[in-house]
């Protein structure tokens, strides 16, 4: 940002006019914001793209079952014995269920919504036990396209009605898993948010020791998140934009974390130039010209990144994409405008009790990092090989990773009602008939493909094929978790049986095949995305190094901290948290923080290398540059590693697990390959980091003396 622009922005008359712009904008964006949460569409199948099978089958299922239609299960449990007036009561209440608001009556080519002992009989399911513990009632909601959202209180009725002294009512189905991760999600627009920026302050008042400045960090994060909100609102209601409980979640996270990154290196910068200019007008016009390329190319990697998430087969990872772009550009606008004008009307008294006077030394010239710096230049080539060594070993933990996804009662980080009904029913030999493998294929083909289907292993007998125009469905239930391996396998073995069947032009959807469908695109988005987003990545730190051969290490150092991390996190899952497994996404969602979070880092150093070396050499610059940046970007690491670790409380083990890699990843970046490897390798290589540039053609090995000089920043 050239100096006279980044003065115009922090003017004596233009400072309030930008404080006027964004209060105004944040007033406007609070009317909206809140409505995000109105949009999501945390629906599996609106997640998968079209060239799915189980998206093909919904077209044509439309002409048997309605797509809006939400199977749920009430499951009665009483150890001992459900008594006969259990059951009566059990029937009693099948019938007010069908009476509440959005229950689908039953029809013709329908079973009634309720199973009952009375009706088990005539349509052949298993209401009761056999061993006469448990009892299960179906009821079939339909609230239109946005039911999902009114699953919680529909659940509510149900256990309003389903009151039997002695005997324990689970919610569960379909229906009842949509309730529980309403309920797992409920907190992303409150709890997740004030978690995170009590963290947040926590750090911030430990880095200023200042009980004012966060304040001005953490207000000028607040007016980015309501405003990049309200524009996700309107994509979302409009351009159908893909907004789900996750990406929702991800965006609070990373525009707080990042924001909150961006102010800490700003006023970083901007203290220094205090300490130099008499007037802090000119002050912030030198900080934000020197520190805004760092900061806009830093942003630039990430929302390139994000973006590169488009390409992904995944309608949920696709949407991500724009969501988290949106978050960071408003987040660097916002931190590049506002932030800066906050600081120059408050004043230096801003900063009491350490108010940086005009002429005073600056601090990190003789603290932590210039002591590192000062260990690293005798052997720098003895630590960066040592280093990368030992993170290498960190990757062996790799091979303990497993992605092949999660059943549903490993999903949660606590186990919610429609997982305990799950094993309940289960554990009795009851079959959740909410849960089926839903075929369509060619009406003369129909009684072949049911007869296919009886042999299949984890399925049911399929029910008689319904034929309407061309086109049979045939449907059978799945005895198995419907997000399960072996659901999976059962899918897997209809399809196998029903694809053989000669001119059926067979498809098979259904709940399992829709998770199925959606492990397979997202293991093949993690083969498409990540080296696109490596390319991207290299390309953006070649035009501004203008090297080529300090991106590709500082590319390797990034991928090598990655996997250092998901090392590390694999064996904490399995072996400290005790999870199950992995979502087949995870990856992917890893990398894509990591790499775009952990090279932001990597920038803020070699900006800084770069801007000293023209004055100073390569190994010279390289000690001012750690000695400069290490405490605020320590800072800052710890910041995002805080805020990504405050996913945990929000009970999915998918944001648990990826706030867990992040925060490994972020502090392995700054502690170790920020500070110590890429110092290393600059101090070893000299000039020679620049290939193909001379940009330090009087390259030299740093003298006794030299190193230990002041070190100071030459403008």
């Amino acid at each position: 940002m050239h100096r006279q622009i980044a003065g115009s922005l922090t003017g004596r008359a233009t400072k309030w006019v930008v404080l006027i712009a964004w209060l105004a904008i944040a007033a406007g964006s609070s009317m909206f914001a809140s409505k995000l949460i109105d949009v999501q569409n945390n629906e599996a199948s609106s997640w998968l793209p079209e060239s799915a099978e189980s998206t093909q089958a919904l077209e044509k299922l439309g002409a048997f079952q309605d797509v809006n239609a939400i199977p749920t299960l009430v499951v009665y449990q009483r150890d001992g014995g459900l008594t006969q007036d259990d059951l009566a009561a059990i029937e009693d209440q099948a019938t007010e269920f069908a009476s509440l608001n959005g229950v689908d009556q039953p029809t013709a080519d329908r079973p009634p919504p309720v199973i009952s002992p009375a009706t088990a009989q005539q349509i052949g399911f298993p209401a009761v036990s056999e061993d006469g513990d448990v009892a299960q009632t179906q009821v079939t909601f339909n609230f239109g396209a946005d039911g999902w959202n009114a699953l919680p209180d529909a659940a509510d009725d149900l256990r309003g009605i389903a009151d039997i002294d002695g005997v324990d009512v689970y919610i569960a189905g379909m229906g009842g898993q949509a309730a529980d991760a309403a309920e797992a999600f409920g907190g992303i627009d409150t709890t997740l948010l004030f978690a995170t920026l009590g963290v947040v302050i926590l750090i911030l008042l430990f880095t200023y020791r200042s009980p004012v400045l966060w304040i001005l960090p953490i207000l000028c994060a607040g007016i980015a998140l309501f405003t990049a909100q309200a524009l996700i609102y309107f994509l979302a209601k409009y351009a159908d934009l893909t907004v789900n409980g996750q990406s929702q979640a991800i965006l609070t996270i990373l525009v707080i974390g990042a924001g909150t990154d961006y102010a800490l290196l700003l006023v970083a910068r901007y203290r220094e130039e205090l300490r130099r200019h008499g007037d802090r007008h000119e002050a912030m016009a030198f900080a934000l010209h020197r520190a805004a390329p760092a900061l806009i190319a830093s942003a630039a990697t990430v929302i390139i990144g994000m973006l590169c998430l488009l390409f992904a087969e995944m309608n949920s990872t696709a949407g991500l994409g724009p969501v988290a772009a949106i978050g960071i550009a408003v987040t660097l606008l916002v931190q590049i405008t506002l932030l800066p004008a906050l600081l120059v009307i408050t004043g230096r008294w801003i900063f009491w009790p350490r108010r940086p006077a005009f002429g005073s030394a600056e601090p990190t010239q003789t603290g932590f990092w210039a002591k590192v710096g000062r260990r690293i230049v005798p052997n720098p080539r003895r630590v960066w090989v040592a280093t990368s060594v030992i993170l290498a070993v960190c990757c062996l933990g790799l091979f303990t990773l497993d992605t092949n996804g999660l059943a549903t009662e490993d999903s949660y980080t606590k186990e919610f009602e429609s997982i305990t009904g799950q094993k309940v029913l289960v554990d009795h030999g009851l079959v959740d008939q909410s849960n089926t493998v839903a075929v369509v294929a060619n009406a003369d083909a129909g009684e072949a493909v049911a007869t296919a289907m009886t042999d299949v292993e984890g399925v049911e007998d399929p029910k008689p094929p319904v034929v309407k125009g061309d086109v049979a469905f045939i449907e059978a239930a799945i005895d198995s978790d419907p997000s399960s391996p072996a659901a999976f396998s059962a899918v897997e073995g209809v399809r196998d049986a029903v694809h053989a069947v000669d001119g059926a032009d067979a498809l098979v959807g259904g709940g399992s095949a829709f998770y199925l469908d959606t492990k397979e695109a997202a293991n093949a988005d993690n083969r498409l995305i990540i080296p696109i987003i490596l390319v991207m990545v290299f390309l953006i730190l070649m035009a501004l190094l203008r090297s080529v051969l300090a991106p590709l290490i500082l590319m390797a150092t990034v991928v090598l901290s990655f996997g250092a991390a998901l090392g590390i996190s694999s064996l904490l899952f399995e072996y400290v948290f005790g999870f199950a497994g992995s979502d087949p996404g995870f990856p992917l969602f890893a990398f894509v923080f990591l790499v775009a979070l952990g090279i932001d880092y990597n920038i803020f150093l070699m900006t800084r290398v770069r801007e000293e070396t023209m004055h100073l050499g390569t190994r010279k610059g390289s000690l001012v540059a750690l000695t400069s940046t290490g405490g605020v970007i320590t800072s800052a690491g710890l910041v995002l590693a805080a805020t990504f670790l405050v996913l945990g409380t929000i009970p999915v083990v998918f944001l648990a697990q990826l706030g867990v890699a992040v925060a490994l990843g972020v502090i392995l970046d700054t502690m170790i390959v920020r500070s110590v490897l890429v110092t290393a390798i600059n101090m070893d290589l000299g000039g020679k980091i620049w290939w193909p540039s001379k940009l330090d053609s009087d390259d030299h090995h740093l003298t006794t003396a030299e190193i230990q000089e002041p070190i100071e920043t030459v403008h």
